[in-house]
């Protein structure tokens, strides 16, 4: 999955903290959260249960009713998060949190109801969405204080290994806020990925498919059909069968529901049902500019539910997913 970003202005459960050695001998904090991702916080001062979202992007998103009771305002920074061109617009705001440790400052997303209404941002693909109607709101690991944060997501396995992956965010003009990814290689080009356990299906956008096409002898078979992908944004996905399957840390991924229309197009991976194609025909493909910061590949709970945690590790740069 991509979520592409750009700049507009105008508990549940228990928290364990740790110490892990790294290198140098230093201490880093780890904040381990529980299966289901609710922790508790504080916003100004008052109680809020939030869940750790490892896929969401680099701000702390409440609902519109948390925004209210807290009387949050937005500022001269607002976001435009943008999925498949359908738009999820955010006024933000710089507020004090604390997450069981000192208080830290943290932007904080809400959905805008003014950009509905003036600008460019009228348009009504450019609507306030809520990023998740779960608990009080959405967090993401980089947002957490503590330098390593480990995810539980499901009871470990017999036999697991554990993967180190580099950690990359977002790029371009807003880097950090656009997430956290890890970032994996196919055919020289580089593909960030995102995990993302709350929703049920392993997509990517068209450019990446086509690569991974290419790398894995994908083909589609079977009809479009809408999948939600983030902010309740659902886009046409078509599933993608590969030959050799794709290596995701620990993962083996034999399917992928492509995002035909996101991010570039989708029209040169062969069709499964498909007449072989004519020895002696001339087939011209054009290449259009790619840009590989808007490429996503979002691993979903079909493959993640194989998983036991995933670790955030900012001082390393790494991300490491255990998978069994």
């Amino acid at each position: 999955m991509m979520i592409a970003y750009s700049l507009r202005a105008g508990v549940v459960g228990s928290v364990l903290m740790g110490s892990v050695a790294l290198a140098g001998d230093t201490v880093a904090t780890i904040r381990e959260v529980p299966v289901g991702g609710m922790i508790a916080a504080t916003i100004d001062g008052t109680p809020v249960t939030l869940r750790v979202d490892p896929a969401a992007p680099g701000l702390v998103f409440v609902t519109t009713s948390v925004a209210e009771r807290l009387a949050l305002k937005g500022g001269a920074l607002g976001l435009g998060y943008s999925v498949g061109g359908q738009g999820a617009m955010q006024a933000t705001t710089v507020r004090p949190m604390t997450f069981g440790t000192d208080p830290v400052k943290r932007r904080i997303g809400f959905p805008s109801r003014k950009h509905e209404t003036k600008g460019d941002a009228a348009d009504p693909r450019w609507i306030g969405r809520a990023y998740a109607d779960v608990g009080d709101g959405s967090i993401g690991p980089g947002s957490l204080p503590e330098p390593v944060v480990r995810i539980l997501l499901n009871a470990p396995r017999t036999g697991e290994r554990t993967v180190a992956l580099p950690m990359v965010d977002g790029g371009g003009l807003l880097g950090r806020l656009s997430g956290t990814f890890a970032q994996i290689m196919i055919g020289g080009q580089p593909i960030r990925v995102r995990f993302d356990p709350y929703h049920p299906r392993t997509t990517v956008t068209a450019n990446a498919a086509t690569l991974i096409a290419q790398a894995q002898r994908g083909t589609l078979a079977g009809l479009t059909a809408p999948v939600e992908i983030a902010f309740g944004i659902a886009r046409p996905v078509r599933m993608m069968t590969l030959a050799t399957p794709l290596a995701v840390g620990p993962l083996a991924v034999s399917s992928i529901g492509v995002r035909t229309t996101d991010v570039g197009s989708a029209t040169t991976i062969p069709d499964a049902d498909a007449p072989p194609p004519d020895p002696d025909e001339i087939v011209v493909i054009a290449k259009g500019k790619r840009d590989p910061k808007h490429d996503r590949l979002t691993i979903g709970a079909d493959q993640l539910d194989r998983c036991s945690a995933i670790v955030f590790d900012k001082p390393a740069k790494q991300i490491r997913l255990t998978c069994g």
